[in-house]
C-alpha cells in the first residue's frame, strides 16, 4: 500500500547520475545507449531476487502464497535487528534498481520500476514513526493471528505429519515474538507512544481467550482433533503428546503473559485521546498515513468536506427510500425502524450464511454481462471463528491461491446477529466476493505476467476503491430490485462516507471517541455495537477508511469518462478488464493508464 509519484524516479535517478565535470577537463563522451532487453533482463532478475528475499524474511507471507519452504519458520518480526535487516534490505534494493536505465524501459517494465521506487521510498520515508512501539491492538492482534495460523482451518496446512512439525517448530519461536513485543511496548510507554485506553480494553480478552486449562479446550488444538486417519499410529501418538505439551508449557503461558501486562502494567499508561495528534509527531505520522493510504495528494481538509457532502447527498437517498417503502415517520424513525424490527435481521447463524450463498448463486450466472475476465477459483462462505468474532469486522475476505486449488473465503461475523441486518446480504456479497475482492484479487495473483512483487503486493485505494465500485454495479447484475436491499447499498456506501469524516475528526481534528459514535448514530440505521467496532478500528488503522470512497471516486469518474469520450461504442466489459488486468495500482497511475486506453479506442475507432 504505497503511493506512486511517477516524476519521484526519475529525480532519483538524476540524483545518482549527476555531476559536473572538473574545471578544464575534455567533454566526457556520451554513453552508449543501453540495450532495452539486457536492462528489461536486470530488471526482471532484481525483483525476482526482492521477492525471494521478501518471502525469506516474511515465511507467513510464504505461507500464504502456498509457498511451503519456510512452514517451520517464525522470525522474531518485533525486533530491533529484524526492524534493521528490513531498512537495510529496503536500501540496497532501491540503489540497485537506481543503477539501471530507466529510460531503456517500457511498458510493463518501466511501470514495475517506478512503482518499485516509490515503495521503497515511501517505506523508508516512514521508519521516521515508530510504528513498532503499537504491536497490538484489537484489529491487527499477532496473537489472534497464530492462534488462527494454528486452528487448523486457516493458511497453515495440515495434511502431513512434516506439516504438523513445521507448526510446532513455529511454537517454539512465538515465545521470542511476545517477549520482543512486550519490550517495544515498554519503550513506547516511555517515550509517549501508546494505544488508547478503548484499543487495550479490547485486546486483553484476545490473549486471555487462550488461556485454558486444559489443550483440548485450546483452538491450537484443532490440528489434533482433525488429524488424518491416514497417520501412521506411532505418529499420531508422538504428534498429540508433543502439541499437548506446546499448547499447556509454551502457548499457554506465553498468552497469559501477555494478558498479565496489557492489563497489569500497559492499561494504566494507555493514552485518553484516540487520535494520532495525540501521539509525537502525530499529525506528520498522519499526513503519511493518509498519503499511502489513499495514493492522491488529497489533504486531510479536503478529504473531511468531501464525506460531509456525500452523507448529506447520501442521507437525501435514504429518505426516498424511508418514503418509497411507505414508512410514515421522518428518516431517524426510519432508522429506528430498521434497527429494532425483527424481520431485518437473522434468527440463527446458519440462517445467515445460507442467505449469502444464496446470493452467490444469484450473482455467478449474471457476471458475464459485465465482465469477459474471471477468477479461477469461486469463493466460500465461512463463519469467523468464535475465539476472534467480537472483535473481528462484520464481514472479510481472504484470498485463495494464485492456481486455484484453495478457494477465496468470505467471513461473515456472526458474533452479533442484529448488527447483521438481512439488508446488507447482497451488498457485502459483492463487495467482499465478486465482483469485489474476490475477482480484484484472485485475478491480480494469477497475472503470472507481473513481477511477484506487484502480483503479490496492493494498493488500499485500489482494492477498497474497486470493491466499493463493485457494489454500484448490483443495478447492473440484476440486484437491488427490493427496497430494503437498496437502502442496504445506501447504507454501505453511507459507512463509506462517514469514514470519511469520523477518520480526519479522530485524527486531524481530535474529535472523541463518543464524539465519532455519535455522528455515525446520529447519520445512519447501523446497530451501536457495529458503530463502536468501526470506530475503534478507525482509531488503530488511520487513513486505511479513507481508501474507500476516495478510490471509488477515481474508478467511477474514469468509467464516465470512457463512456464520454467513447460513446455507443464504449463496451463495459473492456474497461473492466482494463481495469482489473494489470493488477493493483496507485490511483494516479489507474487514471493515467485508463485515459491512454480511451485515446488508442478512439484512435482505433477514427482509423
Amino acid at each position: 500500500m504505497r503511493a506512486l509519484a511517477l516524476c519521484l524516479s526519475c529525480l532519483l535517478l538524476l540524483a545518482a547520475c549527476s555531476g559536473e565535470s572538473a574545471p578544464g577537463a575534455a567533454p566526457a563522451a556520451e554513453a552508449p545507449a543501453a540495450d532495452p532487453a539486457t536492462v528489461a533482463a536486470e530488471l526482471n532478475t532484481l525483483l525476482a531476487d526482492w521477492h525471494e528475499a521478501q518471502l525469506k524474511a516474511n515465511p507467513i507471507m510464504a505461507t500464504a502464497l502456498g509457498d511451503l519452504r519456510y512452514n517451520d519458520q517464525l522470525p522474531d518480526f518485533f525486533s530491533a535487528s529484524f526492524r534493521e535487516q528490513s531498512e537495510a534490505r529496503e536500501r540496497d534494493f532501491l540503489d540497485r534498481i537506481q543503477r539501471l536505465d530507466r529510460d531503456a524501459l517500457a511498458g510493463q517494465d518501466r511501470l514495475s520500476y517506478d512503482v518499485f521506487i516509490s515503495d521503497r521510498t515511501l517505506s523508508l520515508e516512514g521508519n521516521r514513526f515508530p510504528a513498532w512501539m503499537l504491536p497490538v491492538n484489537q484489529m491487527s492482534n499477532y496473537g489472534s493471528f497464530f492462534a488462527q495460523l494454528g486452528s487448523g482451518k486457516s493458511l497453515q496446512p495440515f495434511s502431513e505429519v512434516k506439516h504438523y512439525d513445521d507448526f510446532l517448530a513455529r511454537i517454539a519461536a512465538f515465545p521470542a515474538i511476545n517477549r520482543s513485543a512486550m519490550a517495544n511496548m515498554r519503550e513506547g510507554m516511555s517515550a509517549g507512544v501508546v494505544q488508547p485506553r478503548p484499543v487495550v480494553e479490547k485486546s486483553i480478552p484476545q490473549f486471555a481467550a487462550h488461556v485454558v486449562e486444559r489443550a483440548e479446550d485450546s483452538v491450537f488444538w484443532g490440528p489434533i482433533s482433525a488429524m488424518p486417519e491416514s497417520f501412521p499410529a506411532e505418529e499420531r501418538e508422538r504428534l498429540t503428546a508433543a502439541y499437548r505439551a506446546a499448547i499447556m508449557d509454551t502457548v499457554v503461558p506465553e498468552y497469559a503473559a501477555m494478558r498479565d501486562f496489557l492489563r497489569d502494567q500497559y492499561l494504566p499508561a494507555a493514552r485518553e485521546g484516540v487520535g494520532m495528534m495525540h501521539l509525537p509527531d502525530g499529525k506528520d505520522w498522519y499526513a503519511y498515513s493518509v498519503r499511502t493510504q489513499t495514493t492522491t495528494g488529497l489533504s486531510p481538509e479536503e478529504i473531511h468536506q468531501f464525506g460531509l457532502d456525500e452523507v448529506a447527498r447520501i442521507l437525501a437517498e435514504m429518505n426516498a427510500v424511508r418514503e418509497q417503502v411507505g414508512f410514515e415517520g421522518d428518516l431517524p424513525a426510519f432508522f429506528d425502524h430498521l434497527q429494532t424490527d425483527d424481520r431485518f435481521y437473522f434468527k440463527t447463524p446458519e440462517e445467515a450464511l445460507q442467505a449469502y450463498r444464496d446470493v452467490q448463486a444469484k450473482i455467478n450466472p449474471a457476471l458475464p454481462q459485465l465482465f469477459d475476465i474471471f477468477p479461477k477459483a469461486d469463493y466460500e462462505v465461512r463463519e469467523v471463528e468464535a475465539f476472534r468474532a467480537e472483535s473481528s469486522a462484520g464481514a472479510s475476505y481472504m484470498s485463495g491461491t494464485p492456481d486455484g486449488s484453495r478457494p477465496g473465503v468470505f467471513y461473515l461475523n456472526t458474533f452479533n446477529l442484529r448488527a447483521q441486518p438481512n439488508f446488507l446480504v447482497e451488498t457485502l456479497s459483492i463487495h467482499e466476493a465478486s465482483p469485489g475482492h474476490h475477482f480484484q484479487v484472485s485475478i491480480q495473483q494469477e497475472l503470472e505476467s507481473l513481477p511477484a512483487f506487484r502480483r503479490f503486493g496492493g494498493y488500499t485505494a485500489y482494492a477498497e476503491g474497486w470493491a466499493l465500485y463493485a457494489e454500484s454495479l448490483g443495478k447492473e447484475l440484476g440486484l437491488f430490485t427490493d427496497p430494503y436491499q437498496w437502502y442496504g447499498r445506501l447504507s454501505d456506501e453511507q459507512l463509506r462516507a462517514m469514514r470519511l469524516v469520523v477518520d480526519t475528526g479522530l485524527h486531524y481534528y481530535g474529535w472523541s471517541r463518543e464524539q465519532a459514535i455519535d455522528y455515525m448514530m446520529q447519520n445512519s440505521s447501523m446497530a451501536e455495537s457495529d458503530v463502536v467496532a468501526e470506530v475503534e478500528r478507525y482509531i488503530v488503522m488511520p487513513g486505511q477508511a479513507l481508501s474507500y470512497k476516495v478510490g471509488q471516486r477515481v474508478i467511477r469518474e474514469l468509467r464516465e469518462e470512457a463512456e464520454a469520450e467513447l460513446g455507443d461504442d464504449f463496451d463495459v466489459r473492456a474497461f473492466h478488464r482494463q481495469v482489473l488486468a494489470d493488477g493493483a495500482l496507485p490511483m494516479g497511475v489507474l487514471q493515467t493508464k485508463i485515459r491512454e486506453w480511451i485515446a488508442s479506442e478512439k484512435a482505433a475507432l477514427a482509423g
